[in-house]
């Protein structure tokens, strides 16, 4: 689960890229504390650069249940407002919001999310049975 607050930019890049580098190897959603009615236009520009087209994506409302149900919880800036479940690993990753920046510096932002996505993906593939994580 990749979590910000608009679900608009940082938690749609990361679950992109996660997606498209594990395949279907790991389930991944992301969602917004306080969601955003459409996803940042800077962000769709940056990710159709990578040949990912975010176009069809909207932001989604964080719940209870989402967090329930993940293994593993990265929050981007959403605050206290991510429940938190024991068991449950959590990370939280300082990430600037890319609401109202120009292209080349939510350009910057993306690569930053594709290391750290890359990052966890091996740290995933370490786990007995990478087919039962679930990053909502």
């Amino acid at each position: 689960m990749f979590v910000c607050v608009h679900n608009a930019g940082r938690s749609q890049m990361a679950a992109a890229l996660l997606t498209r580098a594990a395949g279907d190897t790991v389930e991944v959603r992301s969602a917004g504390s306080e969601p955003a009615d459409t996803l940042n236009p800077a962000v769709l520009a940056v990710m159709s650069e990578i040949g990912i087209d975010l176009g069809s994506e909207k932001p989604k409302r964080l719940t209870t249940d989402d967090v329930r149900t993940s293994d593993v919880v990265i929050t981007m800036g959403c605050g206290d407002s991510c429940p938190v479940f024991p068991g449950k690993t959590y990370l939280d990753w300082k990430l600037a919001d890319p609401a109202g920046l120009p292209v080349h510096e939510v350009r910057a932002i993306r690569d930053d999310i594709a290391g750290r996505v890359e990052a966890l993906l091996s740290t995933l593939r370490t786990l007995p049975d990478i087919r039962q994580v679930r990053v909502r």
